[in-house]
């Protein structure tokens, strides 16, 4: 699995929002500069996370970019579906639409099983969690794992 730039972007944008989320609305222009993120491809996100119902934005000279929900109640895999669509997929379609036969039969179990450890993850981590800087247990656990962070 490929976490992609506008995937990585989006969920560093919104983290920055919800760390400022008591300070009202925030800018484009600083959400870009302390993340690192081009000024052009965040506004485009920034759009897709409005379209997604993770951000509100105002217009204005006090106006900017806000989380429309409590960090608490919106999670990665919400931030990553509204900017790259579906979590796992296989040639653009989702695992549960594919069928297969002879000896690759039991690729579907394993891409459905894939979807389902992913999902468990990326929902199982809220934007209140990483905040905060804690990740869940499940999710510490297993990054914590020694082999989780070699590449074969």
């Amino acid at each position: 699995m490929r976490i992609s730039a506008r995937a990585d972007y989006a969920v560093r944008a919104v983290l920055e929002l919800a760390v400022r989320q008591d300070e009202g609305p925030v800018k484009a222009e600083t959400v870009a500069a302390a993340q690192v993120i081009p000024h052009k491809f965040l506004e485009g996100i920034l759009g897709d996370l409005r379209r997604g119902g993770i951000v509100d934005s105002r217009r204005g000279g006090n106006g900017g970019y806000r989380l429309a929900r409590a960090a608490g109640e919106i999670t990665v895999a919400d931030v990553v579906r509204a900017v790259d669509g579906p979590i796992v997929s296989v040639r653009g379609e989702r695992p549960t639409g594919l069928a297969y036969t002879g000896p690759a039969e039991p690729l579907l179990p394993l891409w459905v099983a894939l979807r389902a450890n992913v999902r468990k993850v990326l929902e199982g981590v809220t934007f209140a969690d990483l905040a905060a800087g804690e990740l869940p247990e499940p999710v510490r656990g297993l990054a914590e794992e020694p082999a989780a962070w070699e590449n074969p």
